[in-house]
């Protein structure tokens, strides 16, 4: 999400090279902590709406996993009952019930994660922000002493390798992008002859748990 992405380039920010490229030092290290403390307050806020979000995700996922249950329960007094086809229509429902308890399942698993993924930005932020706090009058003094010293550092770095390496990267980013488009297209064909043959195997499925139920009730 933006926040993450804006949160990594934050923690990611070389104090000592912002300020080094600074025309006013001290109000861009001023800067920098404003931006922090927003940014941390937006994650705060982020990491407990997908708290929220996960206990109500849980919640779906226990009711789908009893309405399953419940319409197994139905298959079966139906069968008892010599009423095949009241059965199938129960077991229908219960695999209905299944796939979505299944899809539940993936759901509150991501979700796990991005709350996990929010708290570590949280906590890396919260240490960036306070080593930026504890560093700003030292940064300010360490500028006004090597202004000089920092240009020439900024020519040797536009000659070396690392340039090169990052041309490099930005390129294999271009072919990743490329690649993972064609996938998508591949994924979205294929989609369609999975849904036929889903169907095709729920009706077996449902056949064949209606011959199990009606071999274990006699």
């Amino acid at each position: 999400m933006a926040l993450l992405e804006r949160v990594s380039t934050l923690v990611r920010a070389n104090l000592n090279d912002l300020i080094d490229k600074a025309e006013d030092p001290e109000k861009m290290i001023k800067q920098v902590i404003l931006d922090m403390q927003n940014q941390l307050l937006q994650v705060k806020t982020q990491v407990a709406i997908a708290i929220a979000d996960q206990h109500v995700l849980e919640k779906k996922h226990q009711e789908t996993e009893e309405k399953t249950a419940e319409w197994v329960r139905k298959a079966e007094m139906a069968v008892d009952r010599k009423q095949d086809e009241l059965a199938r229509a129960a077991l229908e429902r219960s695999v209905s019930y299944r796939q979505m308890a299944d899809s539940f399942k993936q759901q509150v698993g991501d979700q796990k994660a991005q709350v996990e993924n929010l708290k570590s930005a949280l906590q890396k932020l919260d240490q960036k922000l306070a080593e930026a706090q504890a560093k700003k009058d030292l940064l300010i003094a360490q500028h006004r002493r090597a202004r000089a010293a920092s240009k020439a550092t900024d020519a040797q770095f536009a000659t070396s390798d690392h340039s090169t390496a990052a041309t490099f990267e930005r390129m294999q980013d271009k072919v990743r992008h490329s690649e993972a488009v064609s996938q998508a297209k591949a994924e979205i064909f294929k989609d369609d002859v999975d849904e036929q043959l889903a169907a095709l195997d729920k009706q077996d499925k449902i056949e064949k748990m209606l011959a199990e139920m009606k071999a274990k009730r006699g």
